[in-house]
């Protein structure tokens, strides 16, 4: 039976609550541990070429629609609110396999991305720059662009 999800800013707990490392490490039970800004880490793959597409973050209401539609749904921190993947750019994912890591506080989606594209600056990829390595770090840490071709305009699928 699928659980209502509730309004935004509602504090209704949606998943299990976290009992011991048993539960957490070797259990059936999922009990996802938010940050304190009530967020969890989600890194986004494509399904078929396996290539990261993005790294994003979702709160507990995030979390339970993606799973109850098998469509991908975020939180923005810079924005502060709720937001579902293409619904701007219409740049769709769809959710193929959701896993969780050993302590449950970061997840992986393997998505079928709908458009040419998942990075707000019109790139494939939000991960279009290699940093250089065997190098001394710091300012002066060089960024070489890799796979950052545009596959299609920002400014005409987004309205801000």
């Amino acid at each position: 039976m699928k659980r209502p999800i509730a309004a935004a800013g509602d504090k209704t707990i949606r998943f299990a609550p976290r009992i011991d490392t048993e539960q957490i490490e070797g259990g059936h039970v999922f009990a996802p541990k938010f940050d304190a800004d009530g967020l969890i880490v989600c890194v986004v793959t494509d399904a078929w070429t396996g290539e990261v597409l993005m790294v994003a973050h979702m709160n507990d209401e995030a979390l339970a629609k993606t799973i109850e539609t098998a469509s991908a749904w975020y939180y923005s921190r810079s924005r502060k609110k709720l937001w579902h993947k293409g619904e701007e750019s219409g740049h769709t994912q769809r959710v193929v396999e959701m896993r969780v890591d050993c302590d449950q506080d970061a997840l992986w989606m393997r998505v079928e991305q709908h458009g040419p594209g998942a990075c707000h600056t019109g790139r494939k990829s939000c991960f279009y720059r290699g940093v250089r390595l065997k190098e001394p770090a710091g300012a002066t840490t060089v960024l070489d662009f890799r796979d950052a071709d545009q596959v299609f305009d920002p400014k005409a699928v987004y309205k801000k």
